[in-house]
């Protein structure tokens, strides 16, 4: 098996298109917090994953099962129906800059991990 098509390689590489989803979606939040009637943007993808990665792990090829629900789950970016002032828009700014400053620790926590999986490649084509 290649470590390039491992569950665990294909975990982090959708983790880390899911972050930059999430990123996406906060940046136009902050964006559009002054404009009227603008709901905020909310990216799901782990409670979906991990109710499907439980159903998978049931079955009688519990590891091809999970393959498929790793490469099959899509993100969902949703509008979140809050209000938080009177003209309609539902952002706060505050909430949204302290998701972005966690959010961009785990981008970084699935790079270093993608760069440590990266490495071991390397070292066995290098023969090391």
């Amino acid at each position: 098996m290649s470590i390039l098509s491992s569950n665990s390689f294909i975990m982090l590489e959708k983790s880390l298109g899911y972050l930059w989803t999430k990123q996406a979606a906060i940046a136009d939040n902050v964006a559009n917090a002054e404009t009227p009637g603008y709901k905020e943007k909310v990216v799901t993808f782990e409670e979906s994953l991990k109710s499907k990665l439980v159903q998978a792990s049931r079955q009688s090829a519990p590891v091809k099962s999970m393959r498929q629900v790793l490469e099959g789950t899509p993100f969902s970016v949703t509008e979140q129906l809050v209000q938080t002032r009177m003209d309609d828009n539902g952002v706060n700014v505050t909430a949204q800059a302290a998701e972005a400053i966690r959010n961009a620790y785990q981008m970084r926590y699935v790079m270093s991990s993608i760069n440590s999986e990266l490495a071991i490649l390397n070292s066995a084509i290098r023969g090391q």
